[in-house]
């Protein structure tokens, strides 16, 4: 099976950005170390501050549903949730074969 390629977006509430980015950069070092996580990575939208972005490569969605159950995911929306402009949207990508 081929890898899996998600990304993530999460909009921050004006004034939260800087509450959002620490919780989201907590996520960055315990998730790459998660077996399966071939590479994820934070980003700033430029056309949108304030909304944060992964992109992520998984070897499954095993792997990425494991993900979405460990600890440091539920620390981290946990301390982010009530500075979130909305709820993550999670996009598992699908290739077109163009």
């Amino acid at each position: 099976m081929a890898d899996l390629h998600v990304v993530a977006v999460l909009p921050a509430k004006p004034g939260s950005e800087s509450a959002v980015k620490e919780a989201l950069t907590a996520l960055v070092a315990p998730t790459r170390a998660e077996e399966g996580c071939l590479s994820y990575d934070l980003y700033e939208s430029a056309a949108a501050p304030g909304t944060f972005i992964t992109t992520e490569l998984w070897r499954s969605q095993a792997d990425l549903d494991a993900h979405l159950q460990t600890a440091h995911i539920a620390q981290a929306m946990s301390v982010a949730a009530d500075h979130l402009a909305g709820a993550p949207q999670i996009h598992p990508l699908v290739p077109t074969g163009a």
